[in-house]
């Protein structure tokens, strides 16, 4: 772990680190953020690898201006673009339709992705030298107080970060407001460091959710973030191998962890097509790739999916989770 300051050569090599993959602290005027290239999927499963965080909810997406919005979202609906022209830089996160370049991993396998640009200086120039758009969720383990300031993150997470950049205290301190704009009425999914006064002042009416939410959709709100048409059904680790080629309906693929399981289905003869998360068995790329498979396989027109739990430990349990949201339960 690098704890730097923000000097400009600094900020250079913080953005150069993320292009290379590498996973970030940046300050931000909410509070500090754990960035990675939000285009690399690999990249942002570091992420949730260094937070310890148990499910694969939506990051927000950050850009360094409002010009590069266009490159995230594939449409910005009329509120949006005056909420982006009176608002941003600042403390305000809008969910609006993706780009299919954005990894599911970043979005938890949702079409809609949050965004914004942040007010702090240093995080702008860190993003623009790192040319591209930064996904970063809190620099903290989940579950633990979000960090304001630079030793915050250093106590919290150490070595799990490649570099730390010392921007000062954070100016807000809160995290942003989310509005979710792909409805008529926009819904405010959390409060934040943006007066909802303000945006009623600018675009009017607002919606909230009919009960309180845990997490949303920015981070997701829903319990099955990314469930295929296809059922899908899960087993225990190790199951797959003895199943009865009988029990296994026509038009059937697997989802395997590494090749070695692959090969197993495979002697089964009974799936019409068997995907792997992870060739070599390792769990960064399985949580990297997981929702791309899902999203091939449900595409292909199966009519199940059979998997797996996987090695229930780091990220592992992010991915079990993850099928187990997306899996028919009885």
């Amino acid at each position: 772990m690098l704890l730097l300051d923000s000097s400009d050569q600094n900020l250079r090599a913080a953005g150069s680190a993320i292009a290379q993959g590498k996973i970030v602290a940046i300050p931000t005027e909410t509070v500090y953020g754990l960035g990675a290239d939000a285009f690399n999927a690999q990249a942002v499963a570091k992420i949730f690898a260094a937070k310890n965080r148990p499910t694969f909810d939506p990051l927000i997406v950050h850009v360094a201006s409002a010009s590069a919005l266009d490159t995230v979202v594939r449409l910005v609906p009329p509120k949006a673009r005056i909420l982006v022209e009176a608002l941003w830089p600042g403390p305000l996160t809008l969910v609006m339709p993706k780009r299919e370049a954005i990894p599911d991993i970043v979005t938890a396998g949702l079409d809609t992705v949050g965004v914004r640009c942040p007010s702090h200086p240093v995080a702008r120039k860190i993003i623009e030298y790192s040319g591209t758009a930064v996904a970063a969720p809190s620099a903290n383990p989940f579950g633990y107080i979000s960090p304001t300031t630079a030793m915050h993150v250093a106590k919290q997470l150490g070595d799990r970060v490649d570099m730390i950049i010392d921007g000062g205290p954070c100016a807000v301190g809160v995290e942003s407001t989310v509005i979710d704009m792909t409805h008529e009425i926009p819904i405010v999914l959390r409060p934040g460091g943006m007066p909802l006064e303000r945006i009623q002042e600018l675009i009017g009416e607002l919606a909230f959710p009919e009960k309180e939410l845990k997490v949303f959709a920015s981070p997701g709100q829903l319990k099955s973030h990314y469930a295929p048409h296809a059922d899908l059904l899960l087993f225990e680790e190790g199951a797959l191998a003895r199943i009865d080629p009988a029990s296994v309906p026509a038009h059937a693929a697997a989802i395997a962890f590494d090749t070695s399981m692959a090969e197993q289905l495979r002697e089964a003869t009974c799936f019409d097509m068997i995907y792997v998360l992870s060739p070599k068995g390792n769990i960064l790329e399985a949580a990297a790739n997981l929702f791309a498979v899902m999203r091939t396989a449900d595409e292909a027109g199966f009519s199940t999916l059979y998997a797996e739990r996987v090695p229930d430990a780091g990220l592992g349990r992010a991915i079990n989770d993850r099928l187990y949201r997306a899996s028919k339960k009885s």
